[in-house]
């Protein structure tokens, strides 16, 4: 007969949070390889049954890009800080068009889990970071084409390609802290997941991606730099064609904004995640 005491059994205690700063980072990492399989799920799954898959990661943003070449460029003559109005508002397109997208996913991550949640323990913070992360095999993909679209330009980064793993990470901590908070009222209020593509597309107007910021009035530019993706649309900009560098403003305020946000929204999940499998 073995004795429970020699059974190597791993033990999970499961404790309420004490107070508003519990935010028990530590407990993600022995759940790495959960993290990795439900990346892939959700990879495959937006790919299953299509027609071209992976295709239209590069599909959408070319024909966002097309039309505001033919909307904002040849009628409205929109200024491109000299660049080629393509390249101009593709390199914004690709941090917008991997936040929106995983924006989009990462809200509905936890409803559309419910049967996962209501059957078995795993931090639930998993859900909304496997949708971020899994749109960067979308953003890999756009970030390809862009670079042909650069060599058919003639166009050859300068020394500020070197910033753009550092703008690439704040573009998905922008969508993780949003879908924090955006995926916690969802659970409670369906009505969210309905209007969060209109959100969205209101959101993109509001952002420097069919015009640089410089168009923006100089009093009403700190108040636009309080947009979160202002800061990381220039940037990126900047860093993959070496055009003008943008003012410095935007990018520490969209940093500091994107870090309070994380910061309240995975205190504002976990206080709320033992709500989720009754509310679901």
């Amino acid at each position: 007969m073995i004795s429970e005491t020699k059974l190597n059994i791993p033990i999970i205690r499961i404790e309420p949070a004490r107070g508003w700063v519990s935010l028990k980072l530590g407990e993600i990492w022995p759940y790495r390889e959960l993290l990795y399989f439900l990346v892939w799920r959700d990879v495959k799954v937006r790919y299953k049954q299509t027609a071209i898959g992976a295709a239209w990661a590069i599909i959408q943003p070319l024909l966002t890009m097309i039309i505001f070449t033919l909307v904002f460029d040849k009628f409205a003559k929109v200024p491109s800080n000299g660049l080629p109005y393509p390249i101009f508002s593709f390199a914004a397109l690709l941090p917008w068009t991997y936040f929106s997208k995983a924006l989009n996913q990462s809200i509905l991550s936890v409803v559309s889990n419910a049967n996962l949640i209501t059957k078995v323990y795993f931090p639930r913070l998993l859900l909304p970071t496997a949708s971020v992360l899994a749109g960067m095999v979308d953003f890999a993909i756009s970030f390809l084409f862009f670079v042909i679209l650069m060599v058919w330009y003639g166009i050859i980064p300068s020394s500020a390609v070197l910033f753009l793993p550092g703008f690439t990470l704040l573009a998905m901590l922008t969508a993780l802290a949003v879908s924090l908070w955006l995926a916690v009222i969802n659970v409670r209020y369906r009505d969210v997941g309905q209007a969060i593509p209109f959100v969205v597309q209101l959101w993109m107007f509001a952002s420097p991606v069919a015009y640089p910021m410089s168009v923006v009035p100089e009093k009403w530019r700190l108040f636009y730099s309080l947009n979160p993706m202002a800061g990381v649309i220039e940037g990126f900009r900047w860093a993959l064609t070496g055009s003008e560098r943008p003012p410095l403003v935007p990018i520490i305020l969209s940093t500091l904004i994107v870090c309070m946000l994380l910061y309240g929204g995975i205190l504002f999940f976990r206080r709320m995640e033992s709500t989720f499998a009754d509310e679901i």
